[in-house]
């Protein structure tokens, strides 16, 4: 899980540092406590030199967090600031604009005194001030409004950085390419223009002298520490001890080609596995590369592979998944894919186990194959639409339902999962969403955060 970095902004006036230069103190004391509550939340906070009060202080800020690659910025009025000093400075930020609009006291009634109201609590206006700006200027931007010490506050503020970061691992996502996509899969394929137009993510493509080169680069010894790994932390079913090697040369070249172009997703198509260069195909670093928070998605599917990378940023218990079998008696769904999955996340130890292969596909290599845990999850589809795209989510029930033991007899992945409604009238409502064949299974996600994501994303966002 990568740390969430956040730019926090302080606003206050000039004009009360000229009237006494002691009024801030207690101000920016409770602003040091809120951001040491932050930072206790995991979350790394860059600040400015100093609080901000006039455009070139602002200024500064704002090129700070840019230059900081903040995954937010968090604005606090510590007193009323006028917006016409700061509004510049938050036009030319990157990151989503979290208003965090809150307040020292938490009560003001019983002792509505002058301090109280005109030297501690009077930031709203402000925030309502800058926020007209915002909205005049077309910037969008999310509010936490409400006392720290309240728990749904917090949690909002929280909430708020999660999402923000899943955004802009998205619009920064290198996503890998290998093979092309299959022939015929019309759901997710969309172009790598549209893609880096729409999302920000970039697309890179492995070609196959690329591919033949760099599986040269691997070495027998390397190899054989692959399968020792294997043999360590997975249950060995396959015989073929050729398929073993070579799935394990072809996918320590897709490891070296990931870290060499800084890939945060990658989505390998089996279909037309050669045209890409491969000889084999390594559904085993397929895997592995879920539980090692690289986004991953089968058959060319670019655009899910780059959702999962960017869940993954914060929820680290993703997995690529697609619906295969309604199970209308007990109000199941199952859950599976050919050979990829995250192992971290099997039920039981997983086990590896031999895949035949040929023509276009390769020779003969392996795949893991495991039972999903039980747990909740959210169920995260990304569907293109005619223009933008549209994020359906659904709470979802993992019921470790499944056959017992370390290798299963039909061989595949399998998982099954009991929706929010009725098997029947959650199918339907998927369907008639335009929902696409390919998902992730966010295990422990919070569906209102992953809601946010899929609004600082601009996505139309549906749940079921």
């Amino acid at each position: 899980m990568k740390k969430i970095k956040i730019g926090y902004l302080p606003f206050f006036l000039e004009m009360y540092d000229a009237e006494d230069q002691h009024y801030r103190d207690p101000l920016v004391d409770y602003m040091n406590t809120l951001i040491r509550k932050i930072e206790s939340c995991g979350i790394e906070v860059v600040l400015p030199d100093d609080i901000c009060r006039v455009k070139n202080e602002f200024s500064k800020a704002a090129e700070l967090f840019n230059s900081e690659g903040v995954d937010a910025v968090v604005t606090q009025h510590l007193a009323y600031s006028p917006s016409l000093e700061s509004i510049d400075a938050l036009s030319s930020l990157k990151a989503p604009i979290v208003v965090f609009d809150t307040t020292p006291d938490y009560g003001i009634l019983r002792e509505a005194d002058s301090r109280v109201l005109m030297r501690a609590n009077h930031g709203i206006h402000g925030v309502q001030d800058m926020c007209s700006m915002l909205t005049r200027r077309g910037i969008r931007y999310w509010l936490c409004v409400g006392h720290a010490e309240q728990k749904t506050t917090w949690e909002d503020l929280v909430s708020a950085c999660r999402a923000a970061a899943m955004s802009m691992a998205f619009k920064r996502a290198r996503i890998g390419s290998v093979a092309g996509s299959f022939e015929g899969m019309g759901d997710f394929s969309v172009s790598d223009e549209r893609i880096s137009s729409t999302l920000g993510a970039r697309i890179v493509r492995m070609d196959a002298e690329t591919a033949s080169a760099i599986a040269g680069e691997v070495s027998e010894s390397e190899i054989d520490e692959e399968l020792l790994y294997e043999r360590q932390y997975f249950n060995v079913v396959a015989a073929n001890e050729n398929a073993m090697r070579n799935q394990a040369r072809w996918g320590l070249a897709l490891r070296k080609w990931v870290d060499r172009e800084h890939l945060s997703a990658v989505s390998v198509n089996f279909q037309s596995l050669t045209d890409g260069g491969f000889k084999a195909m390594p559904f085993v670093e397929c895997s592995r590369m879920l539980s090692r928070g690289i986004g991953y998605a089968g058959e060319g599917d670019i655009l899910t592979a780059g959702l999962i990378g960017a869940i993954d940023s914060v929820y680290s218990d993703t997995t690529f998944a697609e619906m295969f079998c309604p199970d209308w008696e007990k109000d199941l769904v199952f859950i599976s894919h050919m050979g990829e999955m995250n192992p971290a996340l099997a039920q039981w130890k997983p086990s590896i186990v031999d895949c035949p292969m040929s023509g276009k596909s390769g020779n003969d290599t392996v795949y893991v194959i495991g039972c999903a845990k039980p747990g909740k999850a959210v169920y995260v589809n990304l569907a293109p639409l005619r223009e933008g795209f549209r994020l359906i989510l659904s709470d979802i029930v993992l019921t470790g339902d499944g056959k017992q033991g370390n290798a299963y007899d039909n061989y595949r992945n399998q998982g099954w999962f009991r929706p929010a409604k009725p098997v029947s009238d959650f199918l339907r409502e998927f369907s008639m969403l335009g929902g696409t064949h390919h998902s992730a299974v966010v295990y422990g996600g919070d569906i209102s955060t992953l809601k946010l994501f899929g609004e600082m994303m601009n996505f139309d966002v549906k749940i079921i």
